[in-house]
């Protein structure tokens, strides 16, 4: 398959679990993450329409952001964050989905010169190998972090087990979106938290219909190239 025939195929999947969704009336942003695919096939997908970029190291997002200057892109940094390369990246970034600790946060307020866009990273599942807050370590933070001028947290990013089914899946990320809109009911300054990150190649359409605004997709939009 080409490029634009696998943007095509995610458009209509996304579309179609969009529909299928009691979320069906918010939007769903796609994200191509392109850190397997060189800056030449990270343009084609800008070229077919995806406006969301996204890289997880800090230095293959510098690459392709100074290769591919010149498109109106938005972009995301979806890794951890070590504070110690915060002051190299942050403020190229419109989106940071691994906020995961309060210390993070604090580098990130002082190095920035515009507000950042900032899901906190939440780890549902409980698994030990993976970053984040806890739901409860989540709520005692909250009040310290929305004293942080240039960080806006916008919402919780989340990811399920590889090997998660369908049902585990559905609990991880329906237990994520109660959290999102127990957040953002109490209005704490800069804390909106109106928007949901979950869902990659494998699960996307099932994050979607659970109320995912953003999806993170890699492979899927390069297979079979």
């Amino acid at each position: 398959m080409t490029i634009i025939e696998n943007v095509k195929q995610i458009m209509s999947n996304v579309d179609a679990a969009q529909a299928a969704s009691s979320y069906s009336n918010q939007s769903v942003s796609v994200i191509a993450v392109t850190k397997y695919v060189t800056s030449d096939v990270a343009r084609e997908v800008i070229e077919n329409g995806i406006k969301h970029i996204a890289e997880n190291r800090v230095d293959l997002f510098l690459e392709k952001y100074n290769s591919l200057k010149e498109y109106d892109v938005t972009w995301h940094l979806i890794g951890n964050l070590q504070r110690r390369k915060v002051k190299d990246v942050i403020n190229f970034v419109d989106y940071f989905h691994a906020l995961d600790s309060v210390k993070l946060a604090n580098e990130i307020n002082k190095r920035a010169n515009h507000v950042i866009k900032c899901f906190v990273e939440v780890n549902i599942s409980g698994e030990e190998s993976k970053h984040g807050f806890s739901a409860d370590e989540l709520l005692s933070v909250l009040t310290e972090l929305s004293k942080l001028e240039n960080i806006k947290i916008v919402g919780l990013m989340t990811m399920a087990p590889f090997d998660a089914t369908e049902e585990e899946c559905d609990d991880i990320f329906g237990r994520t979106k109660k959290l999102q809109v127990e957040i953002s009911e109490m209005k704490i300054p800069n804390i909106p938290c109106t928007e949901l990150s979950m869902g990659m190649s494998r699960d996307y359409q099932n994050a979607i219909k659970n109320g995912a605004t953003f999806v993170r997709i890699g492979t899927e939009f390069f297979k079979d190239l």
